[in-house]
C-alpha cells in the first residue's frame, strides 16, 4: 500500500479539509485572485463587488406606498463607512463595525416633492438567512500599513462580502498554542488589524486540537468548545464528513461556523465590557439555551417555568447574566420583558451594573424599594439591579407588579434565594420568572429546596472548569503552627521553622523575630503565622508578579497582622475590612470597641474621606500590584476578581459556600499563573482523599462528593510533576554521551526546534521545582540527595539556557514566567552572577555586545553569536538596500561553509566574522557603485533594486552608468512624493507608480530602453517596498 508522505502537512492535515467542510455545509469558494480584484488593494480586505450587490439586493424603503432602492451614492457610503479607521484602537472600532452590522445605519433618500427622509439600510439580513451570501478563501494575503508586517491568514469566511471569521490552521505536530500567537499577532496595531475589526470569530487548529476567541482576546482568554446539542452535531457530522472518521476540527467547524450558529453567536453572544470584546463560552451559551427552553415553560400557577444555574466561580457567571438578559429582551420583545438582576452585598451589585453599563442595554440600579418597582413598572430600564434588601421596603410599601414577563436573576441565590428574602421577592413580582445563579455546588439540603424554587437548569463544574481551561486548578497545603509554645520551646520551634534556609536567611529572620517579640499583643500565635506567611511569599512569590490575600476571623486580627508584617519590612501589605461597627458576616462580632480597630479606622478614614473610597482604593492597589498581601475578613472574600492573587492564606473558620467562594479567588487566569495555592493554617480540610474525591470536615459533608470533584489537588502530586518533568528534560539530550561537556549541549541546541523544546521543558521543570521547594510537605518528601540533583540540574541549565540564548540570538521564552525563573535561582538556590535575561543586545551597540561575548565560553560559541546576531540584523533591515545587505549574507554563509568543512578552524572562524562585523559597523561593502551615485545611499539601494531585476530579465545596452542614473530618477520621484504620512496613502503611492512608468516610457523614446510590463511593475513594487523603509 501506497502511503502519502505529505498528509501532516499543515494543507493536507488541517487547511484542505476545513475548506472542503465549509464549502459542503454551504460556503461557496472564492479564490484569493478574485478576492483581490474586489479588494482595490491588499491593505483593504472588504470584497465590494459582492457587498454592493448585498446592499442593493437587501434593501429598499418604502414611502407613500411604493417601495424603492436606495440610491447607488448611498450604497457607496454605506460601504465605505463600514471600513472604520482604526483611529481609536481595534476594539473600539470593532464595536462601531458591529453596531453596524446589527443595527444598520440611517440614510437620507429625497421623496416625493423633494423631501429628504432618512431610511433605515442594513448590512446582513439576521431574520432571513437565506438572503445574505457566505463565502470562504484561503491564502488571503493582506499588507501592514508600513507594509514591513504583512500576513497571509489561512481561511477567512465572509457574510455578504465582510469579514466575519479568521481560521489559523497549524500541522498535527505544532501546538495550537502556535497559532493562537499567530493570530494575537496579526491583529496587532503593526500588522493587519484591519481585518480583525470585522471578525467576530477567530479559530486557531492543528485539526486535534481547537480553540476560539474573538477580536483582541488575550492568549489565556481562548477557550474550548464542547457541541452540548448532540443532535446538531451529529446530524451535520452524518450529512457533511460522511466519507471520513470526524476530527476536532470538523467538530468544531460544524459547531461555531455553520451559517445558523455563526450568525446566532454574533447576534446574541457578543458583548464589548470595558474596551474589551468578549464572546461567549461553550457553557454560557447552552446555559442560555437551556433557560430559554425553562422559561417557555409553565409552573404550576400558569408562570413562567424557573431554575438554578450552577456555573462554578471564575467561569464567567456574571457575564452569563449579562448575556442572558440581552438574549431575553432581543428575542422575547414581542412580551415588553422586564430583567431584574439581586444580588445580596453592594459590591456584587455595584460589579454587575458595571458589566450592564458597558453593554447596549438599557440598565439602571434601583436606589431604594419604591425605586425598584417604579423602574420596573415605568419601563424606564431594560434592565434593574438592586440589593435583595431593598425587597424589605417594596414589600412594606404594598408595592406589586404582577406580570408574567418579569425576569428576576438572583446572584449567589445559594444565600439569597433560600433565606426569608425569598417570600418577600415573590410578593413584589408574585408571577415573575425566577432564575438562580451559584457559583458554588449545591448542597444536599439545598437540592431537595429546588423542587419550591424550579429544577437545577444547568451545571458547569470546578472539574469542568480546570480541563477547559477557564479557571486554573487550586493546590492545597495544610500548614500547622503549634498552638501553646512557650518560651523555652521557641528556639526548638524557630530551627524547624528555618531548616530549609540559608545562614544568612536564616540570621535575617532571627532578627526580625526577637523584634517582633517586644510587641505588645499576647498573641503569641498570629506572630508566629505572620513570620511563616512572611517567609513563605518572600521565598516563593514576592518576585514573580503574583500576590497574595490572607483571611482572618476578626478585624483585630487582622490589624494585628498588619502591623507584624510592617515590623518585618519586607512586604507591602495593607488591610480592607468593613467600619468597625459593622458586622460583615452573621457570625461576626461586634468590633465597635475594639480600640485598635477604631484608631486604624479612623486613620483610613482621614487619608480616603470614606469607606467606599477606601475599599475601591485597596481592590485597586491590590489588583494593580502595589499590594503584595491584602489582609481581610469577610469583605472581598466574594465577589471580587483579582487574577493577579496566586495564594490564599487562610486563619478564619470557614465552611460550607463560604469556603468554596474564599479558595475560590486564586483560581482566576493570569498570564504564567499554573495554580493557585490554598495554605490552611486552621486545619479546614483535615482529610482530602484525591482518588476518592471526598472531603470530610472542613463543613464539606453536606455536598454530593461528585460536585466537588476536582476542588483541590494534594500539594504532594506535585512530588510526581516534578520527577516526570526532570526525566522529561534530561531525555532530549539522551544522545550526548558526558552532560559536563557544556560545548556538546550548546552545540546540540544549535536546532531551533530542538532549542524551543529545552526552553519549554526547562521552564516547566523549573516550575515544579518552584512548587516543591515552596511546599512544607513536599520538601520533607523529597530525600535530600534527590532534592539536591534537582536543584544542581536547574542552576546547570539555567547557565546553558542563558548562553545559548546569547550564542544564537535568541528572543525570551516563556517570558511569563522569567520572574519566577529568577526568584527560583535568586532565593532558593542562591546561584550569584547568573544574571537574569533579557532581550538579545543590538549588535551595533559594541560595548554592551562585546560584553555579551565575554560571557561565552568557546571560540566556536563566539563565532556563532555573531553570526546569528548579524543573520538577524540582515534580515531586519534587508528591504532597505536588498544588494548591500545580500552582499554580508554571502560572506558569512562563505565563512560558515569553510568551517562546517574543516577548512578553516574555529580561531580561523572567530576572525572572519569579526572582520565581517567590523565591516558591517563601518558600512564597507563589497558592493561597487558607479562614480555619480557614489555618496547618495538612497540611489544606491534603488540602484541594487534595479540591477538585481535587470541582471534576471537579461536586459540589453544597460550599463552600470546607465543604471545608475535611472536610480537617482527613482529616488528624485520618492522624494517629490513623500510627505507626512505617505506609507498608507494610495493616492501618493499611485502617483508614484505613474512617474515611474512615465520615466520608461521617456527612456523607451530617447535611449530605446525596451521593458516588459511585468518587469515594469516587478521594478514600481519593489521600489516602493525600498522605499517605505528608507522615507
Amino acid at each position: 500500500m501506497a502511503v502519502n508522505k505529505d498528509l501532516y502537512l499543515e494543507v493536507s492535515a488541517s487547511q484542505k479539509p476545513a475548506i472542503e467542510l465549509l464549502q459542503s455545509i454551504g460556503y461557496t469558494y472564492i479564490s484569493p485572485k478574485d478576492c483581490e480584484k474586489q479588494r482595490g488593494s491588499r491593505y483593504h480586505v472588504l470584497l465590494k463587488d459582492i457587498l454592493r450587490g448585498q446592499l442593493r439586493k437587501l434593501n429598499r424603503y418604502s414611502y407613500a406606498g411604493a417601495e424603492n432602492e436606495f440610491s447607488a451614492a448611498n450604497i457607496e457610503r454605506a460601504m465605505e463607512e463600514l471600513d472604520e479607521p482604526l483611529t481609536d484602537g481595534l476594539v473600539r472600532t470593532s464595536e462601531k463595525i458591529y453596531d453596524a452590522l446589527l443595527l444598520g445605519k440611517s440614510y437620507p433618500e429625497t421623496v416625493g416633492g423633494g423631501k429628504s427622509l432618512s431610511f433605515n439600510l442594513k448590512y446582513i439580513d439576521w431574520e432571513h438567512l437565506e438572503n445574505n451570501l457566505f463565502h470562504v478563501t484561503e491564502e488571503f494575503a493582506v499588507d501592514s500599513l508600513d507594509k514591513q508586517h504583512n500576513a497571509r491568514p489561512d481561511i477567512v469566511l465572509f457574510i455578504n462580502g465582510i469579514p466575519f471569521a479568521v481560521i489559523e490552521c497549524k500541522a498535527p505536530h505544532i501546538p495550537v498554542e502556535q497559532a493562537v500567537e499567530q493570530m494575537i499577532r496579526n491583529q496587532q496595531a503593526d500588522y493587519i488589524p484591519q481585518l480583525f475589526k470585522y471578525a467576530q470569530i477567530v479559530m486557531a487548529t492543528n485539526k486535534n486540537a481547537v480553540k476560539y476567541a474573538t477580536a483582541g482576546t488575550p492568549k489565556k482568554f481562548w477557550s474550548v468548545w464542547k457541541e452540548q446539542d448532540t443532535a446538531f452535531l451529529d446530524s451535520g457530522l452524518a450529512q457533511f464528513v460522511a466519507d471520513r472518521v470526524p476530527t476536532e476540527q470538523d467538530r468544531n467547524i460544524i459547531s461555531l461556523f455553520r451559517q445558523e450558529r455563526l450568525t446566532e453567536l454574533t447576534r446574541y453572544f457578543v458583548l464589548f465590557d470595558a474596551n474589551v470584546k468578549k464572546i461567549c463560552r461553550y457553557q454560557q451559551y447552552f446555559a442560555i439555551r437551556e433557560i430559554m427552553k425553562t422559561v417557555a415553560q409553565q409552573d404550576s400557577r400558569g408562570n413562567r417555568q424557573g431554575g438554578v444555574i450552577w456555573h462554578t466561580q471564575g467561569s464567567g457567571k456574571s457575564l452569563t447574566m449579562v448575556m442572558l438578559a440581552k438574549y431575553i429582551l432581543m428575542v422575547l420583545a414581542d412580551c415588553n420583558p422586564r430583567v431584574v438582576i439581586v444580588t445580596d452585598r453592594k459590591e456584587l451589585d455595584g460589579q454587575i451594573a458595571a458589566t450592564f453599563s458597558h453593554t447596549r442595554l438599557n440598565p439602571a440600579r434601583a436606589t431604594s424599594g419604591r425605586h425598584l418597582v417604579e423602574l420596573v413598572t415605568s419601563g424606564k430600564a431594560d434592565v434593574v439591579t438592586t440589593i435583595i434588601n431593598k425587597f424589605n421596603t417594596a414589600e412594606r410599601l404594598a408595592a406589586r407588579n404582577t406580570s408574567r414577563d418579569v425576569f428576576v436573576l438572583i446572584d449567589e441565590s445559594h444565600r439569597s434565594n433560600y433565606g426569608s428574602m425569598a417570600a418577600k421577592m415573590r410578593t413584589v413580582f408574585p408571577n415573575a420568572c425566577y432564575i438562580g445563579f451559584t457559583g458554588t455546588p449545591l448542597m444536599k439540603r439545598e437540592k431537595n429546596t429546588l423542587t419550591k424554587f424550579g429544577k437545577l437548569i444547568h451545571k458547569y463544574t470546578i472539574q469542568d472548569g480546570v480541563e477547559d481551561g477557564a479557571i486554573v486548578p487550586l493546590i492545597y497545603e495544610g500548614r500547622f503552627v503549634e498552638q501553646k509554645v512557650d518560651e523555652e520551646n521557641i528556639d526548638m520551634w524557630f530551627r524547624q521553622a528555618t531548616k530549609r534556609l540559608t545562614d544568612p536567611q536564616k540570621e535575617d529572620l532571627r532578627r526580625k523575630w526577637s523584634s517582633i517579640r517586644r510587641l505588645t499583643s499576647t498573641d503569641a500565635r498570629i506572630k508566629r503565622i505572620a513570620l511563616d506567611i512572611n517567609n513563605h511569599f518572600i521565598l516563593g512569590f514576592k518576585d514573580t508578579g503574583f500576590k497574595a490575600m490572607l483571611a482572618t476571623n476578626y478585624k483585630r486580627d487582622a490589624i494585628r497582622y498588619l502591623k507584624c508584617f510592617e515590623q518585618f519590612g519586607d512586604l507591602n501589605c495593607a488591610v480592607a475590612i468593613s467600619p468597625p461597627d459593622m458586622r460583615e458576616s452573621v457570625d461576626d462580632i461586634d468590633e465597635g470597641t475594639d480600640h485598635e480597630v477604631i484608631e486604624y479606622w479612623e486613620k483610613m478614614m482621614k487619608q480616603y474621606g470614606d469607606a467606599d473610597t477606601y475599599e475601591e482604593a485597596m481592590k485597586n492597589k491590590f489588583c494593580d500590584g502595589e499590594i503584595d498581601i491584602l489582609i481581610v475578613c469577610s469583605k472581598l472574600l466574594t465577589g471580587f476578581d483579582a487574577p493577579i492573587c496566586q495564594v490564599l492564606y487562610i486563619d478564619k473558620e470557614l465552611k460550607e459556600h463560604s469556603l468554596l467562594q474564599a479558595i475560590a479567588r486564586t483560581n482566576r487566569l493570569h498570564d504564567g499563573k499554573e495554580y493557585g495555592l490554598i495554605v490552611d493554617y486552621r486545619g479546614l480540610i483535615q482529610k482530602l482523599d484525591a482518588a476518592m474525591d471526598m472531603y470530610s470536615g472542613a463543613g464539606l459533608e453536606n455536598f454530593e462528593s461528585g460536585d466537588l470533584r476536582g476542588v483541590v489537588i494534594d500539594v504532594l502530586e506535585a512530588l510526581g510533576q516534578l520527577r516526570t518533568a526532570y526525566t522529561n528534560l534530561i531525555d532530549i539530550f539522551t544522545d550526548i554521551k558526558d552532560l559536563d561537556d557544556t560545548e556538546a549541549v550548546e552545540v546540540a541546541l544549535a536546532d531551533e526546534k530542538r532549542r524551543e523544546q529545552f526552553y519549554n521543558l526547562l521552564c516547566a521543570f523549573g516550575r515544579a521545582l518552584n512548587l516543591a521547594l515552596n511546599s512544607e510537605q513536599v520538601y520533607a518528601a523529597l530525600p535530600g540527595e534527590e532534592r539536591k540533583k534537582y536543584q544542581d540540574c536547574f542552576v546547570f541549565f539555567s547557565k546553558v539556557r542563558r548562553s545559548v540564548k546569547i550564542r544564537y540570538c535568541d528572543a525570551i521564552d516563556n517570558s511569563e514566567y522569567e520572574p519566577l525563573m529568577q526568584n527560583l535561582l535568586d532565593t532558593h538556590l542562591s546561584v550569584a552572577g547568573l544574571k537574569q535575561i533579557t532581550s538579545p543586545v543590538d549588535i551595533l551597540n559594541k560595548d554592551d555586545f562585546e560584553q555579551e561575548l565575554e560571557e561565552l565560553g568557546s571560540l566556536h560559541a563566539k563565532a556563532d553569536a555573531i553570526t546569528s546576531r548579524l543573520s538577524k540584523s540582515i534580515s531586519a533591515k534587508y528591504e532597505e538596500n536588498p544588494a548591500y545587505y545580500d552582499s554580508f549574507s554571502k560572506r558569512i554563509k562563505d565563512a560558515l561553509d569553510q568551517y562546517k568543512e574543516k577548512v578553516i578552524s574555529e580561531a580561523e572562524y572567530l576572525a572572519k566574522m569579526r572582520s565581517i562585523l567590523e565591516d558591517y559597523r563601518s558600512g564597507k561593502s563589497s558592493v561597487s557603485y558607479p562614480e555619480r551615485i557614489k555618496h547618495n545611499v538612497h540611489a544606491q539601494a534603488f540602484y541594487g533594486v534595479i540591477t538585481a531585476l535587470f541582471d534576471d530579465a537579461q536586459v540589453e545596452g544597460m550599463t552600470p552608468d546607465f543604471a545608475a542614473e535611472i536610480a537617482e530618477e527613482i529616488t528624485a520621484i520618492i522624494a517629490k512624493h513623500s510627505c507626512v504620512d505617505w506609507t498608507n496613502n494610495q493616492t501618493i503611492h499611485n502617483r508614484i507608480s505613474q512617474d515611474i512608468d512615465d520615466l520608461f516610457y521617456a527612456y523607451e523614446k530617447s535611449r530605446g530602453l525596451v521593458l516588459s510590463f511585468d518587469l515594469i511593475d516587478k521594478v514600481i513594487e519593489n521600489v516602493k517596498t525600498v522605499a517605505l523603509r528608507r522615507f
